[in-house]
């Protein structure tokens, strides 16, 4: 079975911290930061890159779509 690894990017200044994102994740590779953005909302951050699988769940379900790139590389078994 082949594996994947990815990141993502996320736009602090669209993220409003609503963890949608986080309650989503498979991998549970995204949590709530102590950064806020201009708005004074926490945001969200990939605390566990190494975990991520690049799914695009996240951005899926983003409803202000500040997740705006997600990688993905499938590696071989």
């Amino acid at each position: 079975m082949a594996k994947a690894r990815g990141t993502i990017t996320i736009d602090d200044e669209r993220c409003k911290g609503c963890e949608l994102c986080i309650h989503y994740c498979p991998p549970a590779v995204l949590r709530l930061s102590e950064r806020r953005n201009s708005l004074n909302h926490l945001v969200i951050e990939l605390f566990d890159e190494a975990n991520c699988t690049g799914c695009e769940i996240c951005a899926r379900v983003c409803p202000d779509i500040a997740i705006t790139q997600v990688f993905r590389e499938v590696l071989a078994a």
